[in-house]
């Protein structure tokens, strides 16, 4: 008996403890579903009720320097339908066809079918909104997003890039930092039925949830000196008739770009109307053979290795010099030129030779240097490194020929970088095109400073290089039209032959004019390089590419507020202002014409090359100059008719 009931004790124990676990488990389970699980089960609920429909995220602002918008997010309409709630599918078909201009017949098609929600068109104009608006369609509505705006159209456009309606970046800064500017994506919520079909927005139009901007971007551009630097491009390639350009402008100091223009440009608001080719950063991603802009980065290496000294003189063969089985050729007929003119003059035999005191190993070792042959790491997709090929691959006629800007390949950037080593006393610094990166509330993220790569040069080899550029834009040099009214201009012009890609030899009338310098150059604050591609007529770097420099500095610096460093002339052309080289009556060249149509040789006795270089850029002749100085003897005499195939020149010798 004892033993029957304590078994029955036992038993009622165990019931209440399983009763106990029981209770407790369901316990559990409730604080599970109801605290510690309840957001994961409540978006499970969502899901069974709601349609989550996910929007473009909002990019960040890009602004210049001085905080002017460059590119922005601009709230507009987007354009969606409920099919089930509309009484006339035909008509409403129609309307939609005829104010967003879609296929009428693909409309209705989308409208028959059985769906609860369909995009009719993404980020509708302003016009087609309120025109639609004003037809109060049932059954259609509108959505806030965000479109991608370019204020300026064309400004900066290479740089800047554009990007596609998702709006992932597809070019330029806006593809480099496509991550950061991208913000966190909106969306929209649709109720749903039971049998899981959308039950619509009603009659008012669908609201945006979540979504938060990305990071903006404040770039190193100056939008006004953008603009100066596009307009005179422009105005530069149309002239010469050429093909493309491109222009850089840097702080020699920072090696900040404060303008990067490409021609021709591209409005990337609509950048599908324009081609592929246009889209391109030239200053970036383009290769170019610089011809004789290379010849002050070869001085400055045997000058810094004490191979050579400014006044020391060479011997130019008196215009032709044999190296490695070809020939060697200068435009006039130099006899012993120094160092400095070799640089004045642009004298390749003389360049040659110094690049032979050099030798191979030690001149790549300062190209390098320089910036020359490898990518200078810039925040911009697709950078082209050149080409620079290794030393011991070069023959002898390939280190004369690369003393001189032929057979190397730099990118427009390189080249200005490069220079403002020179202009800042030696120092190669690294480029970069965006000042700071910033969160949605203006914070700074990350913060570009200035950063020095290293030394090329001592700052004495720096300066005598300086002083040799400047007497290259003087009178009896070859960049005189790149002065600048109040500005001491050291800079450096080249012509160079292109690459025929057909018969991979260089081409016979195909030619890039570039000029490079710095102003004002005894404290210089601007590098600006112009390269105009294949100019017709007039190739020369001197009159093409000069002229356009000068124009970009004289109205950068005024914008940049630089007073002048020495006394301003009454004009920028006063001696072909008060002396007028053709006859009294010619004023264009078509009036310059003799019997038979042929050219008239304007009178250039007593000019300065200066002015005999803009004497041809006006007639469009092609006329060789000898000596430097005043003209003293021309060929044809004045007012004669010039000769198909005849030899065009004038001699000039300094004052008596």
């Amino acid at each position: 008996m004892k033993h029957s009931n304590r078994w029955h004790n036992w038993r009622i124990k165990l019931i209440g403890l399983g009763f106990i676990l029981a209770f407790g488990l369901i316990g559990y389970r409730a604080l599970s579903l109801q605290v510690l699980d309840h957001e994961l089960f409540e978006k499970r609920a969502q899901r069974q009720y709601q349609r989550i429909v996910q929007l473009p995220r909002q990019r960040g602002t890009i602004y210049d320097r001085n905080g002017q918008e460059l590119a922005l997010s601009t709230a507009v309409d987007s354009v969606y339908v409920e099919p089930h709630r509309i009484q006339d599918i035909p008509g409403t078909a129609k309307a939609l066809a005829r104010v967003l201009s879609l296929s009428q017949r693909r409309l209705l098609a989308n409208l028959s079918k059985e769906r609860r929600f369909l995009w009719v068109k993404r980020q509708v104009s302003p016009r087609e909104s309120e025109s639609l608006r004003a037809l109060k369609l049932k059954g259609v509505g509108f959505i806030k997003e965000h479109r991608r705006y370019y204020p300026n159209s064309q400004l900066g456009a290479q740089v800047i890039g554009f990007t596609g309606l998702d709006p992932k970046g597809l070019e330029g800064l806006e593809l480099q930092y496509d991550s950061q500017m991208l913000g966190e994506r909106g969306f929209l919520v649709v109720e749903k039925d039971g049998k899981g079909k959308s039950l619509g927005f009603g009659d008012h139009d669908a609201s945006v949830q979540g979504g938060n901007p990305g990071h903006s971007l404040r770039l190193t551009l100056d939008k006004n000196l953008q603009y100066i630097a596009e307009k005179e491009l422009a105005a530069g390639v149309r002239k010469a008739q050429a093909t493309a350009g491109t222009v850089v402008v840097l702080d020699p100091e920072t090696g900040k770009v404060l303008a990067m223009a490409s021609y021709p440009d591209y409005n990337p608001n609509s950048y599908r109307s324009s081609r592929p080719s246009q889209w391109r950063n030239r200053a970036v991603c383009d290769a170019f053979e610089p011809g004789s802009t290379m010849k002050p980065f070869l001085v400055a290496a045997a000058l810094n290795e004490g191979l050579v000294s400014p006044q020391q003189k060479i011997d130019c063969e008196n215009g032709l010099y044999r190296v490695g089985g070809r020939k060697v050729r200068d435009t006039h007929r130099y006899g012993r030129l120094t160092v400095n003119d070799i640089i004045k003059l642009s004298s390749n035999i003389g360049s040659a030779k110094i690049g032979k005191k050099l030798e191979r190993d030690r001149f790549y070792r300062y190209l390098r240097d320089f910036g020359f042959g490898d990518r200078s790491g810039i925040d911009f997709p697709g950078e082209s490194k050149g080409l620079l090929r290794r030393p011991e691959k070069w023959f002898e006629a390939d280190l004369a020929n690369i003393s001189f800007g032929q057979g190397i390949a730099v990118t427009a950037l390189q080249l200005a970088r490069a220079t403002a080593a020179i202009a800042n006393g030696g120092l190669l610094m690294e480029a970069n095109l965006v000042e700071q990166v910033m969160d949605s509330q203006g914070a700074i993220v990350e913060k570009y400073k200035p950063r020095t790569v290293h030394r090329v040069m001592s700052e004495a080899v720096a300066q005598q290089v300086r002083d040799m550029m400047v007497s290259v834009v003087s009178e009896d040099g070859t960049g005189p039209l790149a002065q600048v009214p109040g500005f001491t201009v050291a800079g450096k012009t080249g012509t160079a032959q292109k690459v025929d890609p057909v018969t991979g030899g260089y081409s016979a009338d195909k030619r890039v004019a570039s000029f490079v310098g710095f102003l004002p150059a005894e404290a210089p604050k601007l590098v600006i390089l112009v390269v105009v591609d294949e100019p017709q007529g007039q190739t020369y770097g001197g009159l093409v590419a000069a002229p356009v420099f000068s124009r970009i500095a004289e109205q950068s610096l005024r914008h940049l507020g630089v007073s002048p460093t020495e006394p301003v002339k009454q004009s920028a052309l006063p001696e072909i202002v008060f002396q007028d080289p053709f006859p009294a009556a010619l004023t264009s060249l078509a009036d310059v014409r003799a019997k038979g149509d042929l050219p008239i040789m304007p009178d250039c006795v007593g000019m300065s090359s200066r002015q005999v270089l803009q004497t041809m850029e006006r007639a469009g002749l092609n006329i060789k100059l000898k000596g430097s100085g005043r003209v003293v003897e021309q060929n044809p005499a004045p007012h004669r008719a010039i000769q198909y195939g005849s030899e065009v020149w004038v001699r000039l010798a300094p004052p008596a």
